[in-house]
């Protein structure tokens, strides 16, 4: 499966953490930025990269992390047939219903409310939980797709 990944300066380390974490479990990893720390970074400059690949990549899946993951799931959330969900700590469950339920395509992870550990698995649950294809959750999501 292909995974992009991005993150800002917050989640640059996460990000270097989880790219070798995914390769080793057998993910195409892409890394869409930045390439190397800068404390200034904007996080929609890679995050964006990110979402333009999924939504054309429909079987591809997307990481992105920041501080939080609120600002990176709002700009990720923008592109058409992207549906990103928010993980920062908790309940595991949120994870797999985020792809069971909304089949989310975009996982958006806050570095500084979890470890690389829990991210790690959580990124792993996360991207090994399928969409149920329940009628209910397709008709659902035709609806969002509407908005887009």
């Amino acid at each position: 499966m292909k995974v992009y990944i991005a993150s800002d300066h917050a989640g640059f380390e996460m990000k270097r953490e989880l790219k070798s974490f995914l390769t080793e479990n057998g993910f195409e990893v892409f890394d869409c930025g930045p390439k190397e720390y800068i404390h200034e970074d904007d996080y929609p400059d890679y995050v964006s990269k990110v979402a333009e690949k999924v939504s054309k990549e429909l079987l591809s899946q997307g990481i992105v992390i920041g501080w939080s993951g609120q600002g990176e799931a709002m700009v990720v959330n923008r592109f058409p047939n992207i549906r990103a969900a928010v993980y920062y700590g908790g309940s595991k469950h949120v994870l797999t219903l985020s792809r069971e339920h909304n089949d989310a395509n975009i996982l958006s992870l806050g570095a500084h409310f979890v470890t690389n550990q829990e991210a790690k698995e959580a990124v792993l649950l996360w991207l090994q939980t399928s969409f149920s294809n329940d009628e209910r959750h397709i008709r659902r999501i035709k609806k969002i797709e509407k908005y887009s």
